[in-house]
């Protein structure tokens, strides 16, 4: 019993300074390069030091204390006469000892590791406060064609830099979002800037937004991709949404009714000045939304995009339907487009599609997704079909701040070899 104890207090404090090497070059601002390899030096040092102290007879430790079922590491304040390394140790021990200990169980939000280290409050000027936070996703792509062909490839999918901020008052906050992921399609400079918007809430239940935001087209089009539940969106989603545009949009939201209304320049992502003007318009309704949760909740909506882009007129119309109780939530929507204005660009196209979502949480880290998912690329043509039975699994490492996703795909294509993915992907967020 006491070399297992040992043990695990030396599994510990090795998890925490190799926590502490990563976070090192995150937390240097204001350090000189020699304290910061001094104070990196240090940790490998005490690194081997545990190692080795693990091989010895049980020895009662003196560094650590027992508080009921949680072994923690008693930290000395730091002193004066501390070094610049010391100060810098202890700051990066401090925030490695936070990020170990943090839990995140709700996973329908975006959240990050780092949110009280990189979040300062001001008491003078116009901002009271701003939180600078990151977002990486990363994934390997594996496809097998059923007629020989294969593809592999690893991309960072998604490279964001958010910065959040509230003004002095609490009724207005600002948003700006820059992408910097390597672009293969669009140009680099329109996809660097994607949110950029000042809110406010004056108005009761009411969020009003004013400058580059993504339309609420959509329940999965709309949403944030640190929230998705699988790799890829639906393909409805991909086709008719998922495209920021600039405009003024007024989101309400009361216990049995939700709404997002929107005008919007028909341009995505700044590749054209004012080619046309859209509206966005999609309304939820919460049956069960003064039951407190006990029956689950429902929500059953639609909406619909139309607009003008260069003379050419679109509308796509769409309905969508949700349930979620306790472990289990589902999902189902159903989009028609007689020409669309997405994240895949303009389309005179007739489309459609549809697909249904499951999910159920195993455990509060461990969750099992299934999603059937159809689309008709053109409605004037036959036999083109495309099917996708899509089922994943995501562990929720800390909630969306890190979490690690394993999604297989079998695609249908009418009139194309059918083909097999497999797709492994990991998002942190600092």
């Amino acid at each position: 019993m006491a070399s297992a104890f040992v043990l695990r207090i030396v599994v510990k404090r090795i998890y925490l300074k190799l926590l502490i090497l990563s976070l090192g070059f995150i937390l240097s601002a204001g350090c000189s390069v020699e304290a910061i390899e001094q104070a990196q030096d240090d940790v490998y040092k005490e690194i081997y030091d545990d190692v080795i102290d693990s091989q010895i007879l049980y020895e009662e430790p003196v560094l650590l204390e027992t508080e009921a079922t949680q072994i923690r590491i008693v930290d000395e304040p730091i002193t004066e006469n501390q070094t610049l390394s010391s100060r810098f140790k202890e700051r990066i021990k401090t925030t490695a000892q936070n990020v170990y200990e943090l839990q995140i169980e709700n996973t329908n939000v975006p959240s990050s590791l780092l949110e009280d280290t990189f979040t300062w409050d001001f008491e003078k000027g116009p901002v009271e406060k701003l939180h600078v936070w990151g977002v990486l996703q990363t994934n390997s792509n594996f496809e097998f064609y059923e007629d020989g062909d294969t593809n592999q490839k690893f991309k960072v999918g998604l490279i964001n830099m958010l910065f959040d901020g509230k003004f002095r008052g609490g009724n207005e906050a600002f948003r700006l979002m820059l992408d910097p992921t390597p672009q293969s399609q669009t140009g680099f400079w329109h996809m660097f800037v994607q949110d950029a918007y000042i809110q406010t809430k004056r108005i009761p239940h009411h969020t009003v937004l004013f400058g580059n935001s993504r339309p609420g087209v959509g329940i999965e089009g709309a949403q944030s991709p640190y929230t998705l539940p699988l790799i890829n969106r639906s393909q409805i989603s991909r086709h008719f949404a998922n495209a920021r545009k600039a405009g003024i949009r007024v989101k309400g939201d009361y216990s049995l009714i939700e709404y997002d209304f929107g005008g919007y320049s028909s341009d995505t992502y700044f590749t054209e000045f004012m080619p046309g003007v859209e509206f966005n318009g999609w309304v939820n309704a919460k049956p069960l939304g003064k039951t407190d949760g006990r029956y689950g909740k429902v929500v059953l909506g639609g909406g619909i995009a139309t607009g003008q882009r260069n003379s050419s007129d679109f509308f796509v119309a769409g309905a969508n339907l949700g349930y979620e109780y306790k472990k289990f939530w589902m999902r189902a929507e159903y989009a028609n487009a007689d020409g669309s204005n997405g994240s895949t660009g303009f389309s005179s196209k007739q489309r459609e599609g549809w697909y249904v979502t499951l999910g159920y949480h195993l455990t509060k880290k461990l969750e099992l997704i299934a999603r059937y998912d159809e689309f008709d690329p053109d409605k004037k043509i036959s036999n083109d079909h495309r099917r996708e039975y899509t089922a994943g699994i995501n562990y929720y490492i800390k909630g969306q701040a890190l979490k690690l996703v394993l999604n297989y795909i079998y695609v249908q294509t009418q009139n194309q070899s059918d083909a097999h993915r497999l797709l492994f992907a990991t998002q942190i967020a600092l």
